[in-house]
Parts: C-alpha cells; structure tokens; sequence
C-alpha cells in the first residue's frame, strides 16, 4: 500500500491519506494525498490563511496600488515585506502598509467609519495614487461590516479613484488557496471590462500567474518584447491597476501558475472567448517549450527559434557547468503548490538532481496528480507537511538539498541541511534561461558553502578540557 503512516503520526492516523510513497505497479490516480482539506486536528500546519492568499500572493504585487486591510494592525504586519516583489516605479509595493488598525471597541461597535476615514486618509497622504484594495479580514468579516457599501460611497465623493473590494477572511477557507479564488473571481466580475487598452502589436496575451519575485516579469518581459508580442496585463507582477482591468482585450491568456490564477484565465475563455495556454518558465527545456506553444499560437515560429538559440548560445555553456557538479545530488522540494510540478523535471533534466520528497502547502489534486506524473519512483509526496513529518522525512531520504520557504529553511540550517528559498528565492530572479543559471548557482553555492560543515563541528571539547585542566 503506498500510503504512508509515519511513526511521528501514530496518534493521528488520518494523516495516512495525506502522504504518498510512489512505487512500482500501482496507478498513483488510485492513491493521490488528501489535499485541499482542513488541517487535521493535532498538526502543526506550515499553511498560510485565505487572506494571506489574496493580499501577499496577488492583489500585495500590484505597483500602484494602495493595499488596505481592515482589520488588527498584526494583519497588515504579517503579509507586509515578506516576499521580494521589485518593481520598476522604486518598489512602492514594498515599501508601504496599510491598516485601519481595528481595536476591541472597533470590533464592539463596527468598523465602518473607521475604514472610511482609514480610505480618505490615505488617498490624501498619497494623492498620485488613485487606486486600491481594501481587504476584509476575521474580526471585521465576523462583525459584518459592508466594506463594499463604504467604497462606493467614497467613490462617489472621489470619482477620481477606483477601489477593489476583497471579502476573504482568513478563516474563509482551508488555505490560502481560497483567497486565490475570491480574488480572481471577484476581479473578473467587477473590474475586466471597465477599461480600454492602447493597443501597440498585432499580439497581444495576458501573462497570468507571475509574481515578479526577484524581477521574474522583467526578464520575462525581455523575450516578449524580442518576439514582438504586447502584454496587456501582467496578473500580477510589476502589474498596474488599470491594466488587470483590460484583460478582455488580449488575444491569449498564458498561464504560468495554475493554482493561484487559473481561474481568472478560465473566466476569460468563458466570458470572452480568449484561450487559455499553460507553459513552464523555470527550466531550459520547460522555458523553450513555453516559448515554442505560444509562438505557434501567433504563427511566429522563426521568431521564438531564433529567440530560444540565442539563449542557449549565451547561458548554456554555464548551466552545464553547474549540471556536472550537481549531478546526483538530492533535493527536497517543500514548497506552496505548482511549483512541486514546475521544479521537479526541471531539476532533474537540466540539473541531473534527484528529487526524493515534495511537500504542498496547499496544493489540489490535480497539482498531485501532475507532480506525481513528473516524478521518479521512490519519492514522497506530502500534504500540508508539518515539522515532526519534515524531520522523519529527512531521515529517510537523506537530502542534500532542500528548496523550502524561510520558514522551515530556519528548521533545516539547524539540521546543518543547506536550503535554497523557494518561495522569495536566494538570488534570482529563477524563471527564464538566465533565471535558471542564477538557481542553479544557488543550489550550487549553498551546497559548497563550508560554513555548514564548520556550523557542524563542535569545538568546546578540547578547549573545555583545558580550561578544566587550568581551573583544577
């Protein structure tokens, strides 16, 4: 049976249903993890909630935006610079947080004038910004208060500005996979449409579900702009307001992270008739093939050709350099969803890296069910992984790497276990042909690092002795 009950899970069973051990002879469709599921009582989940999901995921990213959370300042806080999303107009998104800083006599006696007052304050104190997202959080959700009616109200004394309503609470869903949802549900449903693009290229395409950590949509950018292709929107990263408001226009909808923005691109064929192409963007091979379906979905072959050779011819040469001193070595992969299945035949085919353990935090079944089609025999897949699991695991894989957030990356350095981030990355950006040389010299670098074999050597024993010896 390839599910798997660890000794650390022995007083909660259920966890079985979550871990898969893929082995010879069986159809893993039959035994794919319980996933997108509540936390099971007695587990110290590593997940973040669904207003996490909608603010520090998609909505947070946006470069003109002003994001404010209704609700405790701890809210604002929490999602507030913790993930590294540059932009090109001096990281404005990074550098600002806003909060109604809702208290006790808030809650008792509604918050609404405080998140009109809160809305003024802020346009006033920044009078080039003109947009916004104002997110609902627990207490403001439990109390009822209609952030929807105070926005309209102060539009229409500020017709200026346009604001976003975002009612997805933290404890709306299991993970912050249900903020992905209300966000991009919401935005097509209230905002697509309501402006009009200028229109530069006979190409057009929304890029959806790229974030821009480390400049991931900049480098990105740099080959559309070579293959003569407009992007209309970037959903999110190093995106504006306005235009995730005239997706409507593009030609194709490419999908790069399935699970936090494949619904708004679902929505876009069934309401406007635009399609819908996922690719890969980490990985030579995954990033060639990118640029290959979506050339051929313009009819310009020659141009996505002469794209992919010119560079190779540039950043080849140093991933092989790379390959051939990581080839063999074993890496875990703990980190949200999608890019288990992005990053494991990656790794793999441009590295020579063996994946033996994956870990989602909020991943669905048909993330499973594609990550366990790329993976090799042997490995095991987990949901909603907690501590005690990560440290069984490591005991029986042994890796030598680990690609994982902060978070746990803090655990492993104590194990002397070198870890890449996976989640805001060391040094990238990592999508693209140069993206993936900056992982691979990562993976490289922390691999080599001698601080680690030097963390791990304990040097009290002989100068205890001798301060004993000089005491006595």
């Amino acid at each position: 049976m390839p599910m798997v009950l660890l000794k650390c899970d022995k007083d909660i069973p259920e966890r079985e249903k979550h871990i898969y051990l893929k082995v010879d002879g069986e159809d893993s469709r039959d035994f794919l993890p319980v996933s997108n599921a509540a936390t099971l009582p007695g587990t110290l989940s590593e997940r973040g909630c669904a207003f996490c999901g909608a603010k520090l995921v998609i909505g947070g990213v946006l470069k003109d935006t002003i994001q404010m959370i209704h609700g405790p300042v701890g809210c604002a806080y929490d999602t507030w610079h913790t993930k590294r999303y540059p932009t090109d107009n001096g990281h404005f998104n990074m550098k600002y947080v806003w909060s109604t800083d809702m208290k006790e006599s808030h809650i008792v006696f509604g918050g609404e004038k405080r998140l009109e007052k809160s809305i003024n304050e802020a346009f006033d104190e920044m009078p080039d910004i003109k947009r916004m997202f104002v997110y609902t959080t627990c207490p403001t959700a439990l109390i009822g208060d209609d952030v929807k009616a105070v926005a309209k109200k102060v539009m229409s004394e500020r017709p200026d500005v346009d604001i976003f309503t975002c009612e997805c609470p933290g404890f709306a869903g299991v993970s912050q996979s249900k903020g992905h949802h209300v966000l991009n549900i919401g935005w097509i449903n209230e905002k697509v449409g309501t402006v009009e693009p200028v229109i530069t290229s006979k190409y057009t395409m929304n890029f959806i579900g790229d974030f821009n950590i480390q400049g991931d949509t900049q480098l990105l950018n740099q080959y559309w702009e070579k293959l003569g292709i407009q992007v209309i929107a970037h959903f999110t990263g190093n995106g504006t307001y306005d235009d995730l408001r005239a997706m409507h226009r593009a030609q194709l909808s490419v999908v790069n992270c399935a699970r936090s923005s494949g619904y708004i691109a679902n929505e876009l064929k069934k309401q406007y008739g635009i399609p819908r192409l996922d690719i890969d963007s980490w990985g030579f091979n995954y990033m060639a093939e990118a640029i290959r379906k979506i050339c051929a979905f313009f009819g310009i072959e020659d141009r996505g050709e002469a794209l992919i050779a010119d560079e190779y011819t540039k950043w080849k040469p140093k991933l092989d350099w790379y390959k051939e001193r990581l080839k063999g070595t074993k890496m875990a992969i703990w980190t949200g969803g999608p890019r288990l299945w992005h990053w494991t035949k990656s790794v793999e085919d441009d590295l020579g890296v063996q994946v033996v353990a994956m870990s989602s935090k909020f991943g669905h079944q048909e993330d499973f069910e594609k990550v366990i089609a790329r993976g090799k025999q042997g490995t095991y897949y987990i949901d909603d992984g907690n501590e005690l699991e990560f440290f069984e695991i490591i005991e029986l894989v042994k890796p030598d790497i680990i690609f994982t957030g902060p978070r746990v990356g803090e655990l492993v350095k104590k194990l002397h276990i070198p870890y890449v981030n996976g989640h805001g990355y060391h040094n990238g950006p990592y999508m693209g042909f140069e993206g993936f040389v900056n992982l691979a010299r990562d993976t490289y670098n922390a691999m080599y690092n001698p601080l680690l074999k030097l963390a791990a050597t304990d040097i009290r024993g002989p100068v205890s002795t001798r301060f004993l010896e000089a005491a006595e």
